[in-house]
C-alpha cells in the first residue's frame, strides 16, 4: 500500500472514532428479481390482486429430489361467493421456462384443489396466479430450496420410457366429505411419458436430450370438462395430476394428451357410482 493510501485510511480511521461516524460498507447489489418482466410476458403487465383469499399454493420448503417437487393449488373463495375461479397459472421464477403449467378448470366441475409434481432449477419464487370470472388476476406465492431438477437424468432408462409412452392410468379416492351423496369426487390422471426438457444429457452420447412434453392436456367427465392443463418442460417425468371436482352423475371418464411431437393418448374409463 502507498503511503498516500496509507494516510487516507490512518485519517478515515481518526475522524470515525473521534466524530463516532461508522464507515458504510459498500452497497452489495440485489439478486435480480424476474417477476416483474414475467409479469409482463406471460400476463401482459395485467394487475395483481392479493390472491391470499382466493388462492393457496403448498409446496416443501426444501425439496428432496429437485426434478419431482410436489406443488398443491388450492381454490379459497367462500361458498356465497358468486365468483368462480377460470384458470390458475402456475410460474417457477427461476426455471429456464418459468410458466410451468396453466389449468383452466371446467365451468361447471367446481374444481378445488389439483396437485402435480415439477422440476425446480433453483433457488426460486414460485408464484400461481388465478383468474377469477370478475376479469382480474389474484397472485399468491411461496419460495423453494431446489436446484439441478430441469437439468437430471431420467429416473427411467430410454427403453422403459419409450414402452411406457402414452399409458395412461385413472384413480378414484374416497376422502372425508366425498362421495356419492356430495358428488365430490377426488381423482388422478397419471400418464406414462419421458417429460425431456432439453436439458438432460444422454449419458452415452454425451449429447443434449431433445426437449418432448406433454404440452396439453384435457379431461371430461361424459362431454363436460373437467380440467385442462397448457404444459411445460418444469412438469416432471410421467406427468401425475390429482384433482377435487365435483360430479355430474356421468358414467365415463375420458382423457386426451398431446405431445410436442404432435402424439396424441387417449383414454377412457367408467365412473363408479359411489365415487370410491
Amino acid at each position: 500500500m502507498s503511503g498516500y493510501h496509507f494516510r487516507l485510511l490512518f485519517v478515515a480511521g481518526l475522524l470515525s472514532a473521534t466524530l463516532g461516524v461508522r464507515l458504510a460498507p459498500a452497497a452489495t447489489p440485489q439478486a435480480y428479481d424476474p417477476w416483474p418482466g414475467l409479469v409482463q410476458d406471460i400476463f401482459k403487465n395485467r394487475p395483481m390482486n392479493d390472491g391470499a383469499d382466493v388462492i393457496a399454493i403448498e409446496m416443501p420448503y426444501r425439496a428432496e429430489d429437485a426434478a419431482i417437487v410436489p406443488v398443491t393449488l388450492r381454490t379459497k373463495l367462500p361458498p356465497g361467493d358468486s365468483r368462480r375461479v377460470l384458470t390458475i397459472t402456475l410460474v417457477i421464477d427461476q426455471n429456464p421456462a418459468p410458466m410451468a403449467a396453466k389449468f383452466e378448470l371446467g365451468p361447471d366441475a367446481k374444481v378445488s384443489e389439483i396437485s402435480t409434481r415439477v422440476r425446480v432449477n433453483n433457488y426460486t419464487d414460485v408464484h400461481a396466479v388465478a383468474e377469477l370470472s370478475d376479469g382480474k388476476l389474484y397472485m399468491t406465492k411461496t419460495y423453494v430450496k431446489a436446484s439441478g431438477g430441469c437439468s437430471a437424468p431420467a429416473a427411467k432408462n430410454a427403453d422403459e420410457a419409450k414402452s411406457r409412452l402414452g399409458q395412461m392410468r385413472y384413480r378414484q379416492f374416497a376422502g372425508s366429505g366425498h362421495g356419492a351423496v356430495s358428488g365430490t369426487r377426488e381423482a388422478q390422471i397419471m400418464i406414462g411419458h419421458p417429460s425431456n426438457s432439453g436439458l438432460q444429457m444422454d449419458q452415452v452420447t454425451q449429447l443434449y436430450i431433445p426437449a418432448l412434453f406433454v404440452n396439453e392436456l384435457r379431461l371430461w367427465q361424459d362431454d363436460s370438462l373437467v380440467l385442462a392443463m397448457e404444459g411445460g418442460i418444469s412438469i416432471s417425468e410421467d406427468p401425475n395430476i390429482r384433482f377435487t371436482y365435483v360430479s355430474n352423475g356421468a358414467k365415463r371418464f375420458r382423457a386426451e394428451a398431446k405431445d410436442t411431437d404432435g402424439r396424441v393418448f387417449r383414454r377412457e374409463w367408467k365412473i363408479d357410482d359411489s365415487g370410491i
